[in-house]
């Protein structure tokens, strides 16, 4: 029986929910996951919990606020105008507390996404952060196979 190691390749299914306990991704009802370790798929403190795991292993593991999304980092908190906002999509556009705006990486080939905080005349708060950022979190996984 294979256990997971660094640079396996994985199958598995797995479940992670926030503090309020609600999944924020589950593939128990679907078709499992394929992953490499070590390529970034899941969060660090994800990966260091799957290492010598035995295939066919069916966990859950409690990562404490921050582990496995990082600290809140209030310099992830930026301001930005909304004449920017105009030029980098649409100028109509109406923005509310709680969007999700997709913003162009500076090289134009990905993408980041930020949350609208706060609307001002001329700018809008918004916040960087992963959204579990400074989180506790619940990772559920079954390791179906290890190669």
């Amino acid at each position: 029986m294979n256990s997971v190691q660094r640079g396996s390749f994985l199958t598995l299914h797995y479940r992670l929910a926030g503090p309020d306990g609600a999944d924020i991704i589950n593939t128990f009802a679907d078709k499992p996951a394929t992953l490499s370790l070590g390529t970034g798929e899941l969060a660090p403190a994800m990966e260091s919990r799957l290492m010598g795991l035995p295939e066919g292993t069916r966990t859950t593991f409690e990562l404490a606020p921050g582990e496995a999304f990082g600290a809140r980092n209030p310099e992830l908190l930026q301001r930005v105008k909304r004449g920017l906002l105009d030029e980098l999509g649409d100028p109509d556009e109406q923005y509310h507390v709680g969007d999700v705006v997709q913003f162009p990486t500076p090289d134009g080939q990905g993408a980041y996404a930020g949350v609208v905080r706060e609307i001002a005349d001329e700018s809008l708060l918004f916040d960087f952060n992963h959204p579990l950022a400074g989180q506790p979190v619940t990772f559920e996984v079954h390791v179906i196979g290890v190669l």
